[in-house]
């Protein structure tokens, strides 16, 4: 600035009225309340609390300012217009007056509240007029997931995502999708949306379509929609099939997942279809030949086979001897042996087997096999090496009220009657002798062939002891025995030699006319001896009873020997030889 200027300006400042700028004068033209009003009438007359449309003026990352008519502009954060990813400036928003000015003289707006205000009312008729709507996905919830729609947090399932299954819910969290109300509940308040309603209709009339042009047995290509553990679901171009588990492979299938891979193209040939029901079944196996039509003519019966085990019973096991070719292995032709066992004993899943064709119907496509035959039939020789009177060991299987169940060898069964336990003692039930799973010598006494069965003998083992006996245990003779048991009916006596007794209550009664008691050792005189029936009848009583009655019949004879002496001799005897005849017989009475 020259210094001409600088004096031009203090010159004007000298004259500045600087009284009418401190009083607003110079501003106003004089007449400040006017120019209020002037300016006040070019604003928007809004209160608190109050629901008003705005323009867009700036959208960045972080807020959205918005006018509305009014002195100030409002700042709203950009998180409430998520569900708007294509708001620019110039849109017009509905936004709620939270406050007209602050103490620090801003505006203060919400559009959140804005559309909760009328949301409800918006939800209702979005429902009633069967509206598509927009809705911002904000997370994953149970079972589906959290929609913004119109400040409302609605539930939208995860079976209304789409038609088809989701592998991922996360794909579609912060994302802005068109949705349709499909349930509304006032009292809690809860709204269902549904995006997969939007596309159901359009497919419906894409599926007629193909469906009316399905035929049986028609082949078409398909695209892996879903994997179950029934089957798989395959895209045919807008309509979905089933191919259920047993039709994707000739072969036995754990899991469909072993056949196909999701979004896998494959061929498929239509079995059924149900035109009202819109249900498809397919086929994958089909499209091959039956594997029993190729299975080769040179396999026949008797012939050996090797095969891999697929499926274990309890009554067999199944063996694939080719792809999709089966054949049943019964317990029963997997050992010769006819106890009953399972399947399992023998074999398990995934092993490789030899086995013997017993039948085979390629018509029905039945083959049953068996491994026994592998072996020799015990059976088959079974003179040659279990001849009558020869001695083996057995293992002890089973018990039955009249014997014994053994197992010579594997696949040769025996029965040891209980009669043929043992030579001498009484038993009851055949546990008394043997024990389950324990060995047993046997003697074969007989071989039935034709049943596969051997009757045994265990006490034969030994010589009988009642051909011992039957010299030992002669009627009359005096024994010692000891008394093992008694009963109301008498008591069981044992002797050193194996050998066992009975004798009846009354033979109990000793010589003092007390009774023999259990454990006590005494004579017994042998009433009976029964070598057939093994029976051995003693008394105890009847050895001091005949003792006794020898004695009595002695002096009776010395007696009778002693008068007849005396008669002999009466015609000869005098006076005095009776007197002594006398003397004599006095002493004879005294004596008897």
């Amino acid at each position: 600035m020259s210094t001409e200027q600088i004096k031009n300006a203090s010159a004007d400042n000298s004259t500045f009225d600087w009284g009418a700028l401190e009083s607003d004068a110079a501003i106003y033209g004089g007449n400040k309340e006017a120019v209020n009003d002037k300016y006040d009438q070019t604003l928007s007359a809004i209160q608190s609390g109050e629901v008003v449309d705005g323009k867009v003026i700036s959208v960045d990352k972080r807020e959205v300012i918005v006018n509305i008519g009014y002195k100030s502009d409002g700042v709203i954060s950009a998180s409430e217009f998520r569900y708007n990813p294509e708001l620019k400036a110039g849109d017009t928003v509905e936004v709620y007056v939270e406050n007209a000015e602050d103490k620090n003289g801003q505006l203060l707006l919400s559009h959140k509240k804005a559309r909760q205000l009328k949301s409800w009312d918006r939800v209702s008729e979005a429902l009633e007029k069967d509206e598509i709507i927009k809705g911002y996905i904000k997370c994953r919830t149970k079972g589906g997931m959290i929609v913004d729609v119109f400040g409302i947090e609605a539930f939208l399932p995860g079976s209304q995502i789409d038609v088809k299954p989701i592998r991922d819910y996360d794909v579609y969290v912060d994302k802005t999708m068109e949705f349709k109300v499909v349930k509304i509940n006032p009292e809690f308040r809860n709204v269902v949306v549904s995006h997969k309603a939007l596309i159901e209709a359009e497919l419906e009339v894409q599926k007629r379509e193909i469906v009316s042009k399905l035929e049986k047995g028609q082949i078409l290509e398909g695209l892996v929609k879903n994997i179950t553990s029934y089957g798989v679901f395959v895209d045919l171009g807008g309509v979905d099939g089933l191919v259920h588990i047993t039709d994707l492979s000739w072969g036995r299938v754990s899991h469909p997942e072993e056949v196909v891979k999701l979004d896998e193209k494959i061929n498929v040939v239509i079995l059924d279809f149900d035109e009202e029901k819109k249900r498809i079944a397919l086929g994958i196996k089909q499209l091959t030949p039956h594997p029993w039509d190729a299975l080769t003519s040179n396999i026949n019966v008797g012939d050996k086979i090797k095969g891999k085990v697929v499926v274990m019973a309890d009554y067999g096991a199944f063996i694939e001897v080719a792809p999709g070719v089966e054949g049943l292995i019964h317990v029963s032709e997997m050992s010769w042996s006819q106890h009953l066992r399972s399947a399992q004993d023998f074999m398990k899943v995934g092993d490789e087997v030899d086995a013997v064709v017993l039948t085979l119907d390629r018509d029905e496509h039945k083959m049953s096999l068996g491994i026994k035959q592998l072996s020799d039939d015990p059976w088959a020789k079974v003179e040659d090496k279990y001849t009558v009177g020869s001695k083996h060991t057995a293992k002890v299987r089973n018990f039955t009220n009249f014997g014994v169940f053994v197992e010579v060898e594997e696949g040769v069964d025996g029965l040891i009657h209980i009669s043929d336990l043992s030579w001498t003692k009484k038993i009851k039930h055949p546990s008394e002798a043997a024990t389950i799973g324990e060995p047993i010598e046997v003697v074969v006494l007989e071989i039935d062939k034709e049943n596969r069965r051997l009757s045994l003998g265990h006490k034969q083992i030994e010589e009988n002891p009642w051909d011992v006996y039957e010299t030992v245990y002669r009627p009359d003779a005096i024994v010692n025995g000891k008394v093992a048991e008694v009963n109301d009916k008498g008591a069981i006596v044992t002797f050193a030699d194996g050998a066992e007794g009975f004798a009846p209550a009354r033979g109990l009664v000793k010589e003092d006319g007390t009774s023999i008691v259990a454990g006590e050792t005494a004579e017994f005189r042998v009433l009976e001896f029964g070598k057939a029936n093994k029976k051995i009848i003693l008394s105890h009583t009847r050895v001091f009873e005949e003792a006794k009655a020898k004695e009595d019949q002695v002096k009776e004879q010395t007696t009778q020997s002693a008068i007849k002496q005396v008669a002999s001799q009466v015609e000869k005897t005098t006076l005095g030889d009776l007197t002594g005849l006398a003397e004599l017989k006095a002493k004879m009475e005294e004596s008897k």
